[in-house]
């Protein structure tokens, strides 16, 4: 909808102006270990390159990327025995939300969220009381960037021949894409099967597109439009004290909202 926001564009926007990032070296480096449990070769498992080119993109040092691979293959002796769970609870109007993470105690990591959930108008629920509203899909982001033109520091968004592009998303088994606007020109979202991930991803990348990141996300199938200002902070207070947990990996809410409403919030 036209002047609306879903989810993953208002979490880019929030991470713009999102001062507490702490602990995004120690989410992103849980990834990579869970990842290279498979095999520390990146060349031969797509999860584990999509971790380690999400550490380089967020600067993470590439000593801390070896020291990751190396606890996950069992070549470290202070590796961590990490299991991924995932959560599930509503939010303030009933909002669904899907938190993944990862811990080495879940008996913890579930009385942290239930605290979280309970101190900022949420309730924890039980597995499969949201998943349902939720399907999960292979996502592969395409980047555009402005291009300069002219004199001074004009830019115009490059041509993107969207045939071309459709073209080259079929090829490689793409469901659907969504054109989205960014800081620095325009980010394609091409959703796929989650079997078909690393396939979409070569194959624009050979086809030369720009291809900034890939990843499995939990797709709202169905979205609740949140139109009051209140509920807008409520809703992002408690998403904000979710991320704060170091277990949380990602948390997926089902709402969107109107431009003006998230600028409000920023």
């Amino acid at each position: 909808m036209a002047g609306h926001s879903k989810w993953a564009n208002i979490k880019r926007q929030k991470a713009r102006v999102d001062a507490k990032k702490a602990n995004v070296f120690t989410k992103i480096s849980r990834e990579i270990i869970v990842a290279a449990r498979q095999s520390a070769d990146p060349e031969g498992n797509f999860q584990l390159r999509t971790a380690i080119d999400k550490a380089k993109a967020a600067g993470i040092p590439n000593d801390n990327i070896d020291r990751a691979i190396a606890k996950g293959a069992g070549t470290w002796n202070e590796g961590e025995s990490l299991e991924a769970i995932r959560y599930e609870g509503y939010g303030p109007g009933g909002v669904a939300l899907i938190v993944e993470a990862l811990t080495d105690n879940r008996n913890r990591t579930a009385a942290d969220l239930r605290s979280a959930f309970s101190k900022n108008g949420g309730n924890l629920g039980e597995t499969g009381c949201v998943s349902f509203m939720f399907e999960p899909k292979g996502v592969v982001e395409v980047s555009f960037d402005l291009t300069p033109t002219g004199r001074g520091r004009s830019k115009t968004i490059a041509t993107i021949d969207e045939d071309a592009l459709l073209e080259a998303c079929l090829e490689g088994g793409a469901e659907t894409y969504e054109m989205n606007d960014t800081e620095t020109g325009k980010l394609a979202e091409v959703f796929t099967d989650i079997s078909n991930l690393e396939h979409l991803s070569q194959t624009l990348n050979r086809q030369n597109y720009s291809v900034t990141g890939a990843e499995f996300r939990w797709v709202a199938q169905t979205t609740m439009e949140v139109t009051d200002l209140e509920q807008g902070k409520a809703l992002m207070k408690l998403i904000d004290a979710l991320e704060d947990l170091d277990d949380v990996q990602s948390v997926t809410p089902n709402f969107e909202m109107s431009d003006a409403l998230m600028a409000a919030l920023e």
